[in-house]
């Protein structure tokens, strides 16, 4: 029954959008309406500012942090496993908005915080070493997916195969969602840090 339980409650938990609320609590917006149309923290920042930004992030994070613990609480570390990857889901697909989310990198930090923080800390800052040398949002979050998932293949989390599927599906959810921030960044025109 736990098993159930945690797949379908993490999806809800998910599929709270910070970046809507937020929008629409400060600045009477449908963030999906502006910008990229992406209900996340990086077009959240953009178009709301930094303030706000960090909310939605944060928002996002807690999410992640809070799904985790409660399928910690209820399955254990497989619990955990599975609460992060619908979480993650509920969040880009989220059913009380259209299944119009994000894409997921802030509320999978949270999640991979609470499951292996040491690989995703060192995950974070490579990826945000990435975005600040190059200046790409997009390119540092999937350098960050790309290095946590081969942290976890490696075996140097020691979180058995479980963690290693995790990351790896973590992964292609992020890479799906990045797929036209990927195509820009191949054809030379994504948007940069500051612009």
């Amino acid at each position: 029954m736990e098993m159930l339980l945690v797949p379908a409650l993490s999806y809800l938990i998910g599929s709270f959008s910070s970046a809507y609320i937020v929008g629409k609590a400060f600045k009477k917006i449908d963030i999906r309406n502006h910008g990229s149309g992406n209900a996340g923290a990086t077009n959240a920042l953009r178009i709301m500012g930094k303030k706000l930004g960090v909310l939605t992030f944060l928002m996002d994070f807690a999410k992640g942090v809070i799904a985790v613990l409660i399928g910690l609480g209820l399955g254990g570390y497989n619990g955990g496993i599975i609460a992060a990857f619908f979480t993650v889901v509920g969040h880009n697909w989220p059913i009380f908005f259209k299944f119009k989310g994000g894409k997921g990198i802030a509320t999978t930090i949270g999640a991979m915080a609470i499951i292996q923080f040491p690989i995703t800390l060192i995950s974070v800052i490579v990826g945000i070493a990435t975005a600040v040398i190059s200046k790409y949002v997009s390119l540092g979050s999937l350098v960050f997916l790309t290095v946590l998932f081969l942290l976890t293949f490696t075996g140097l989390s020691g979180g058995g195969i479980n963690t290693s599927v995790l990351t790896f599906s973590l992964m292609i959810l992020g890479y799906y969602r990045h797929k036209e921030n990927i195509k820009r960044l191949i054809k030379g025109n994504e948007n940069k840090i500051g612009r």
